[in-house]
């Protein structure tokens, strides 16, 4: 095909989108007047659109997901091949990819025990709550099934897993929600909802969460589903005593962990999975996005051999095993996927690469909010980052949504992707997210950093 060619088929193709597409997260009427982009290539951490225009990419395919950047040979092959040779056979039975890479997953998960796989983290998540569920039935005559989240954290956009999300305009319009899912304190020291200072507090945002559970009656919860760092809420890092308080408190009352690893894990915060940085022992973890890093559509719920061995206990009762199926859980290709994704991290050091070129990052966005009133705090962990932009850094007041809209139309306009917290809150969808592939260099960081140095500079 030809460039003139190439061009109208392209043409085409945006005209077949346009009039034919829903898209996710977008309102489609201004598609009446501009033409919605189309992605037609990527290799490394560059994508291309149907008009010929290439960008940074600093979003990892915009939900944080390609962890090791576009255009791996080797994870197509890997899938090809598996497809070729066994593409799909229900999770009732296993497949070799399957095996093998939940072998080397729970390698990677000390205490961990038992893969189930599904398609979504979303799906993950509802996993977890139905085994919530189902171990209340089993063993508390159905009593302590209630579940906490945090404020502030997401979980996924289903009904039960926007129920279990901290973020109000998510969840507006969607309701009602599933009963028995309650919220408790973010952990976010920059805005405290205790009103406290690190260094001087007790840690109150943790302590919240025994509160939560005496009000509600220990007998009545069942687990506490929470990321490890609070991703689209804002990129938000516990302090260090934060979690070992946390899980204190879950083993004092018999509450599950459940950390929910969909945005973290596979690399993104400089370890394989972001709970790790704490210390911290979960029950149960749920995966996605990175774990095939967007190459096919895989999720894993992972529990310890204890909560696994709650479903077999009993095996004369014809109701006491997990009665649940997920029907991509049985495609071969995702575990094939997530097992050269791997590989890759490992054979390229790619967690290496993230402590260092992490470092980095963050030495460069303090330097950039010295220079700019407008940024009032930075955080973040590995290749995972967030500027929150305020209207006055004495009073903390947030910018307005509109503020990071503008700098990320900039920042597009220069040909770098960066990402912001998109309609999740009445007034705290001011933070700029990056989180660019594990494959990052210095001049890719570089950049990044240029390019929201610019925008700030045309519209702060």
């Amino acid at each position: 095909m030809n460039e003139s060619s190439e061009g109208s088929h392209y043409a085409e193709v945006i005209d077949h989108d346009r009039n034919n597409v829903w898209h996710h997260l977008v309102q489609h009427r201004p598609f009446e007047d501009v033409a919605p982009m189309v992605v037609v290539e990527g290799k490394g951490m560059r994508i291309t659109d149907a008009n010929g225009k290439e960008y940074l990419d600093a979003t990892s395919g915009g939900v944080w997901s390609v962890n090791v950047g576009y255009g791996r040979e080797r994870i197509a092959k890997a899938v090809y091949d598996q497809l070729l040779k066994m593409c799909y056979y229900a999770n009732t039975a296993g497949n070799v990819p399957g095996a093998l890479y939940a072998e080397k997953l729970v390698e990677k998960m000390p205490g961990m025990g038992r893969v189930y796989y599904s398609n979504s983290g979303s799906e993950a998540n509802e996993k977890v709550y139905k085994m919530v569920r189902q171990i209340a039935a089993i063993s508390n005559g159905g009593k302590k099934h209630k579940i906490i989240y945090r404020d502030r954290d997401y979980h996924g956009t289903t009904i039960a897993a926007l129920s279990s999300t901290g973020q109000s305009e998510r969840r507006d319009q969607y309701g009602p929600f599933v009963p028995g899912f309650v919220e408790f304190p973010h952990c976010c020291c920059y805005r405290c909802p205790f009103d406290k200072e690190y260094g001087s507090c007790e840690i109150e945002c943790a302590k919240a969460l025994e509160d939560t559970i005496l009000k509600e009656g220990p007998d009545t919860v069942g687990a506490v589903v929470l990321e490890p760092i609070t991703a689209g809420g804002g990129v938000i890092v516990p302090v260090p005593e934060y979690f070992p308080i946390i899980s204190d408190i879950c083993k004092k009352y018999e509450v599950l962990l459940h950390i929910d690893e969909v945005v973290c894990g596979l690399g993104r915060t400089g370890k394989w999975f972001g709970h790790q940085h704490f210390g911290v022992k979960p029950d149960m973890v749920t995966m996605a996005k990175g774990v095939a890093s967007g190459y096919a559509a895989i999720s894993c719920t992972v529990t310890t051999e204890a909560v696994f061995e709650k479903f077999k206990a009993d095996s004369s009762d014809r109701m006491h095993y997990f009665r649940d199926i997920s029907t991509f859980g049985g495609c071969a290709g995702g575990p094939a996927a997530a097992l050269e994704n791997m590989r890759i991290i490992e054979e390229e050091n790619l967690l290496d690469n993230v402590n260092e070129m992490g470092a980095y990052l963050m030495e460069l966005l303090l330097q950039l909010k010295e220079k700019y009133q407008v940024i009032g705090d930075v955080r973040g962990k590995g290749l995972f980052a967030g500027l929150e932009l305020v209207k006055d850094r004495k009073t903390r007041a947030p910018a307005d949504e509109t503020l990071s809209m503008r700098i990320a139309a900039e920042c597009v306009a220069q040909g770098v992707l960066v990402g912001r917290t998109n309609r999740s809150f009445r007034e705290y969808n001011n933070t700029l997210a990056l989180s660019p592939a594990l494959i990052a260099t210095r001049n890719d960081l570089d950049e990044i950093v240029g390019a929201i140095d610019v925008a700030l500079a045309r519209v702060s």
